[in-house]
């Protein structure tokens, strides 16, 4: 019997006598794809910390990955992803864009040899594999901080995928791109879907339309609470984004994706 990805059983956290987390309850599955959508300051970023193992929930509550509840954290750190617009900075812009992403095997920020001879030839064939997949392979040879801000984001998924990930969160990823570079991002995403040894995706944005088909599950955050979660289809509705925005608005469904229109 597979045990979930991740379980989050009635989680709390606060800071500085201030409650950023109450009581959430959620549970990944084996090849679920899940949305996580809410306005800033709704408590996303505390929730994936925590998912990764960076925070504890301090208020109570119990996380399981994979049906443990404690793992040691450098593992738990390659085995979930995290892949967010911050990390861009820490890649050294000189660096050749293969190396970008076999520095991720070893959760390295910058490819450091440590006296090896070179990369071994599996995990070349996985880089370029990986870049490949994400729409890249043209990439390989160019230096990171050369690519656009939507390539670097793609790079930084291949990168993620080099130590085997069952989990990648993508936090907020199409935050600063062009409506065409988002574009080109999105798609690029659900291509995964078809991949079978793609791992499950966790995407996190106060964007609706970026919610692509591929993410039929969704949470939806407002205060630290988790005001509803589960199928996105059902979710993704006028009433909702009165209830999490406060706007009177239109659901257009267009392609599988949705699209809020101001009444």
């Amino acid at each position: 019997m597979d045990h979930p990805l991740l379980e989050l059983r009635e989680v709390n956290y606060a800071l500085n006598g201030r409650k950023i987390l109450d009581t959430i309850s959620w549970t990944i599955q084996k090849g679920e794809h899940w949305a996580i959508l809410g306005p800033n300051g709704a408590g996303k970023t505390t929730l994936l910390r925590i998912v990764c193992g960076y925070l504890w929930p301090n208020r109570g509550g119990e996380v399981r990955r994979k049906g443990q509840k404690m793992l040691d954290l450098r593992e738990l750190r390659k085995s979930i992803g995290w892949v967010t617009s911050a990390l861009t900075s820490n890649i050294p812009k000189w660096e050749q864009v293969l190396y970008t992403v076999l520095s991720g095997k070893f959760a390295q920020i910058g490819y450091l040899n440590f006296g090896r001879r070179g990369p071994f030839k599996k995990d070349l064939m996985l880089a370029h594999q990986y870049l490949e997949e994400l729409a890249c392979g043209g990439l390989a040879n160019l230096r990171f901080g050369d690519l656009s801000q939507g390539e670097q984001q793609r790079v930084l998924i291949a990168r993620s995928r080099m130590a085997a990930p069952y989990l990648i969160i993508l936090d907020e990823p199409c935050a600063g791109l062009d409506p065409q570079g988002r574009e080109i991002f999105l798609a690029s995403l659900q291509a995964m879907e078809k991949i079978e040894t793609a791992p499950s995706f966790v995407y996190v944005t106060h964007h609706l339309e970026e919610i692509m088909p591929m993410f039929q599950k969704t949470m939806i955050l407002k205060e630290g609470q988790a005001i509803a979660c589960g199928r996105t289809a059902d979710l993704l509705k006028a009433r909702t984004m009165r209830q999490l925005y406060g706007l009177s608005v239109k659901i257009i469904k267009r392609n599988g994706r949705y699209w809020p229109i101001c009444d």
